[in-house]
């Protein structure tokens, strides 16, 4: 609902920020990621996530949009409430608590206060291969970069106008990029990526 907040900071604590967005203080719970992240900066940004209980409802802030991500992905597991995915987050960052994940290390996992052997296994059978994935396609390189990036997104929508699946429709665009370049034109480039597929 509120995907982030941009304002003045006006109070800083390890555990949460108050920002005034034209005369509005949002009271914004962070972990101590984000809080060693904004450090004394008046203006800031904070990516949101608005968590609706019963008896409140509590905005969540992460200094950049991968944290944000990682909180979503850790409130899915059963077991693993805001607070508790807040508390994992400023135990360790980001990359360190992918890790633990990927590489099964139930041990790190059970060394954040509240997370006992079962949370810990539970986050590492449902998140794994989720972050497996996600890290393998931020490694990939990125082909399309300007103009090649419109004529992939137009290709894509084409293609899966046409019935492709996205995965076979992406793998089979790329290639023709990778080896053409920006000299195809959009109904070209459609053409040989379905011969491709």
């Amino acid at each position: 609902m509120i995907a982030f907040l941009k304002g003045r900071l006006v109070h800083r604590e390890p555990t949460h920020v108050i920002i005034d967005v034209n005369g509005i203080g949002y009271l914004v719970t962070i972990s101590l990621q984000t809080f060693s992240e904004i450090k004394e900066q008046e203006n800031i940004l904070l990516h949101t996530h608005l968590a609706i209980r019963e008896d409140a409802h509590v905005l969540f802030g992460f200094s950049n949009e991968s944290e944000k991500r990682l909180f979503q992905q850790l409130i899915t597991v059963n077991g693993v409430g805001p607070s508790t995915a807040i508390v994992m987050l400023s135990y360790m960052n980001s990359s360190e608590l992918k890790t633990a994940i990927v590489q099964e290390d139930a041990g790190a996992l059970q060394r954040i206060k509240g997370i006992g052997g079962k949370t810990a296994q539970r986050v590492i059978i449902d998140l794994k291969d989720k972050l497996k994935k996600e890290s393998w396609e931020e490694s990939q390189p990125a082909i399309s970069i300007g103009t090649n990036n419109t004529l992939r997104k137009e290709a894509l929508s084409a293609l899966l106008t046409l019935g492709l699946p996205k995965a076979a429709a992406e793998k089979s665009v790329d290639a023709v990029l990778k080896k053409s370049g920006n000299t195809l034109t959009l109904e070209d480039l459609v053409k040989q990526a379905l011969k491709n597929s």
